[in-house]
């Protein structure tokens, strides 16, 4: 039968969303034409990437529902990110997400890119259950230590959540609450509100730390975010070191 069909007709068939037989995949592998062989292939490789894709998705999902099996409903993932930057705050977020939601493909914020990262912040948003950050300054860093502020930082993205949690996930670190908690080391690849938190701080402190670069240009903060990347190095030796920098921070504390 689909050798009456033309090769953009079968690709276009196979590149539709819909469920293709098995019987119509063995019957294709027999038609002789090159464009019908190719179209296959690309068709068995996406295929193979969502399925894997799903199975990381019901892997991430392992501790929530593992609470949910004692009686926890409002599960938090919590995560932060600014921890070693020279300059610019520490930010925290709290998400809680619904059963099963619908989050095929989320992956930790280190392994997207800046595009997938917007992307997924935006489709978060819409599924949450609630949503929280904290942003940390520089002066409370500088006060505090790094460890102590992200501490702080995390309990409040926890408390600032619209519903009441009655458990936390929490990425490599535990607060100070009596809510019932977890600390899972590289939890942002393991859990899949712990990955909806990583990916919400990281954009929003991207953002925060954009913004910051139009106000101290020379310090490539729309690019490193505060890092201490060679072109941020060659700022803080030209222009000095600015109020956002933290000043317990070395190079920084040498320049002063």
């Amino acid at each position: 039968m689909q050798k009456t069909l033309t090769i953009k007709q079968i690709k276009d068939s196979l590149n539709a969303n819909v469920d293709i037989s098995p019987d119509y995949v063995k019957e294709l592998k027999e038609d002789p034409r090159k464009g019908i062989q190719s179209a296959i292939k690309q068709y068995e490789t996406k295929i193979e990437k969502q399925a894997l894709l799903y199975e990381n998705y019901e892997l991430m999902q392992a501790y929530e529902r593992a609470y949910r099996k004692k009686g926890k409903q409002f599960i938090a993932g919590i995560d932060e990110v600014g921890r070693g930057p020279l300059a610019g705050p520490v930010v925290s977020a709290a998400v809680i997400l619904p059963e099963e939601p619908d989050l095929v493909g989320i992956n930790d914020s280190k392994q997207l890119s800046e595009a997938e990262r917007e992307k997924w912040a935006v489709k978060i948003k819409e599924v949450a259950l609630a949503i929280n950050y904290s942003i940390v300054s520089p002066e409370i860093i500088d006060s505090l230590n790094i460890y102590q502020a992200t501490k702080v930082s995390m309990k409040e993205s926890v408390e600032g959540l619209a519903i009441q949690p009655d458990c936390l996930l929490i990425d490599a670190m535990r607060i100070n609450s009596t809510i019932t908690q977890e600390k899972i080391i590289k939890g942002d690849a393991k859990s899949i509100s712990i990955a909806a938190a990583s990916i919400i701080a990281k954009v929003t402190r991207d953002n925060i730390m954009k913004d910051l670069a139009v106000k101290y240009p020379g310090y490539g903060f729309e690019r490193n975010a505060g890092y201490g990347t060679k072109d941020h190095l060659e700022g803080l030796k030209n222009f000095g070191v600015t109020p956002i920098h933290r000043r317990s921070f070395r190079p920084v504390k040498d320049l002063l």
